[in-house]
């Protein structure tokens, strides 16, 4: 042994010791794999509609002293407005897009038919809305338009008021409306 070197006893593994190690490490990367596909699957089923990742432009809330919500025609365009609020301890929201023929056009965002769902919501992508639950695809264009079927529960002319400015509606239509968002955006 040369002067300065150390003496290092060299030391061999069993192959029980071995195996042991490589058992571990199987494990770890199983464990890494199955939480990365976790997380996967998770982000495919948050954002069904499709790969594009769309995201609701949700807007900040105005409402006037009697707690009527109060929206800015101004604001309104072909990307849907979305405007969450809560009237009597519920949850619900409110539509505002702006038709290709150029009119506004309101809805609750909750489907006539899924409603009690939980997913029963939608989504904008492109120039439809996309139901959350069942896939439906529903032309911007008509909203407001149909009733019934798989489509955003519509708000008519009579169920607000329309000035050069602003739509408003009133809080006391908003708190009727509160049934069909009971298990709105829910897990089910």
């Amino acid at each position: 042994m040369k002067k300065g070197q150390k003496n290092v006893k060299q030391t061999k593994n069993k192959p029980s010791e071995q195996l042991k190690y490589g058992m571990i490490s199987i494990l770890a990367l199983v464990i890494i794999v199955g939480v990365g596909m976790l997380s996967k699957r998770d982000a495919v089923k948050s954002n069904e509609i499709s790969s594009d990742n769309p995201v609701q432009n949700t807007q900040e809330i105005l409402l006037s002293e009697e707690g009527d919500l109060i929206i800015p025609i101004e604001d309104v365009s072909e990307e849907a407005n979305f405007y969450p609020l809560e009237v009597d301890g519920s949850k619900l929201e409110v539509l505002a897009v702006k038709a290709p023929d150029g009119t506004i056009r309101t809805a609750f965002n909750t489907c006539q038919i899924c409603y009690s769902s939980g997913r029963g919501y939608y989504v904008q992508d492109g120039d439809v809305l996309v139901c959350q639950n069942c896939g439906n695809r529903f032309q911007t264009s008509d909203v407001e338009i149909a009733r019934g079927g798989c489509n955003p529960v519509p708000i008519f002319d009579e169920d607000k008021v329309i000035d050069e400015k602003n739509i408003i509606i009133s809080s006391d239509f908003l708190a009727k409306a509160s049934g069909i968002f009971a298990n709105w955006k829910n897990e089910y």
